[in-house]
């Protein structure tokens, strides 16, 4: 794959251009807005405490953006959930940073997956795939650390459907906004055009 389009170039997918430092800029802004404000943490009676919608950036970063951009949007939003731990699982930064760093990147690889059968099918698969790679990363890290006991997950599994399917309907709109955009089009397109790869 390659990335870039139009005078910028082609490269590999792993390079990082200005745009894509300029995208990560704002989409840490955001992460960093929401861990700052709480109101990227939902407080939810559980275990973990807070249900959470900052993994959203980092799911975006990676499907419109790549794997770079949004391991370092990722990487932000497990600092802050470092920073700001209430749990003590997440005082450990291989709950709370390591699984964060691989939601870009997961939701980069399903999204250039599926995009060419389907722009919108890809963006909530990235956004579903995304969302639980964050939710399943950190509370494997918590069990096999010896943090939780394995019962204690099904209580979150309602919590981690709610934040999969709310990381699916934003994926959508967004990446269909921004590719409607870039397009210059009324509508946006359900494949992306040659112009429009990014990857």
């Amino acid at each position: 794959m390659t990335t870039g389009s139009g005078s910028e170039g082609r490269g590999s997918v792993f390079s990082f251009n200005v745009r894509q430092i300029v995208i990560a800029g704002i989409l840490g802004g955001i992460a960093i807005f929401l861990g700052y404000t709480r109101l990227g943490f939902i407080p939810v009676p559980n275990l973990a405490g807070n249900a959470t919608i900052m993994h959203v950036p980092a799911i975006l970063g990676g499907a419109l953006e790549g794997p770079i951009v949004g391991t370092i949007v990722g990487g932000i939003f497990g600092i802050f959930s470092f920073i700001q731990a209430e749990v003590p699982f997440f005082r450990d930064p291989l709950v709370s940073i390591l699984p964060r760093l691989v939601i870009g990147g997961v939701a980069w690889a399903v999204f250039v997956g599926l995009r060419n059968w389907s722009i919108d099918l890809a963006s909530a698969a990235a956004g579903v795939l995304g969302s639980l790679a964050n939710t399943v990363g950190v509370l494997t890290m918590a069990v096999l650390l010896g943090y939780l006991p394995l019962a204690a997950l099904v209580p979150i599994v309602p919590q981690a459907i709610a934040e999969a399917i709310i990381a699916a309907v934003v994926t959508v709109v967004v990446v269909r906004g921004v590719l409607l955009y870039r397009s210059g089009r009324t509508t946006a397109p359900e494949v992306k055009s040659d112009e429009e790869r990014r990857y």
